[in-house]
């Protein structure tokens, strides 16, 4: 499994597994478990969850996947921006460990940005950080000028901006992505197949067929050989996991960047 190094210089995997929209629906919970655990079977031992995914129900069901199994998980979760208080964000934390059913949180966000000073989300983090209840923490759809102001607010110790990013939301190379690369700080992206949307690209489709691979194979592999980023695809099939673990050994995608060329100049952050 290719891995990523954080700025601590911890290496984590840099494909791993999305949970969005998991855990709401009991008829495929077996499913979903099923293939949250071929993912750690298969290395894919990072896994992104949240707070707001399911008010909950997705940490649950993460919690359950990594039952007997939690010192091979790299665990990121994600705090509410409401939340992200010197009060609140202790509150937050233990809810989400006891739904994680953990005494650990590997890597906790700041979901967006909120009303919250940066400072005091930042005095939070470090004093759940000292009290050994998460390991590191970073920040979500944060762009060019918020990342300024967090780091001048002390949050320097960011492991990680995540972030909307794939082939037709290019818009962080131009200006986030460098200044985060700078920092060593990598960019986890979400969304790495547009919500499936991409898989119905004509331009894509027609480039992975004449590869012999999939839209998605294509989409993921490309952003795999990239340097300092994360992709965490959600799948609640064990069958598309397989599909989308296969593109870590695609390779010769220089053509994608022709059909989906780079931001000629700054963009507004992409967010869904």
């Amino acid at each position: 499994m290719k891995t990523v190094a954080l700025p601590s210089g911890e290496k984590v995997p840099a494909f791993g597994l999305g949970t969005w929209n998991m855990g709401d629906d009991r008829a495929i919970r077996a499913e979903e478990l099923a293939t949250l655990r071929l993912g750690l079977d298969s290395g894919a031992t990072l896994i992104d969850t949240a707070e707001m995914y399911g008010d909950g129900r997705s940490e649950e069901l993460v919690g359950e996947a990594i039952a007997g199994r939690r010192d091979e998980v790299f665990l990121v979760t994600k705090v509410y921006p409401h939340n992200a208080s010197r009060k609140g964000i202790p509150a937050a934390c233990e809810r989400s460990l006891k739904r994680l059913k953990t005494d650990r949180i590997d890597l906790y966000l700041l979901h967006w940005r909120g009303n919250v000073p940066f400072a005091e989300t930042v005095e939070a983090f470090a004093a759940l950080q000292k009290a050994g209840k998460i390991r590191h923490y970073g920040v979500s759809n944060l762009d060019l000028s918020d990342m300024k102001e967090w780091w001048k607010a002390g949050g320097q110790a960011c492991a990680v901006n995540q972030l909307l990013y794939n082939l037709t939301r290019r818009g962080i190379e131009f200006d986030l992505q460098p200044w985060l690369r700078e920092r060593k700080v990598p960019v986890m992206a979400y969304s790495p197949i547009e919500q499936a949307r991409l898989l119905r690209e004509p331009r894509l489709v027609k480039f992975a067929k004449s590869r012999g691979i999939t839209p998605s194979q294509a989409a993921l592999a490309w952003l795999l050989r990239k340097e300092g980023v994360i992709v965490i695809p959600k799948t609640s099939r064990r069958e598309r996991l397989k599909e989308n673990l296969a593109a870590l050994e695609v390779e010769g995608l220089e053509e994608l960047d022709r059909l989906f060329p780079p931001p000629a100049g700054a963009q507004p952050l992409d967010m869904l």
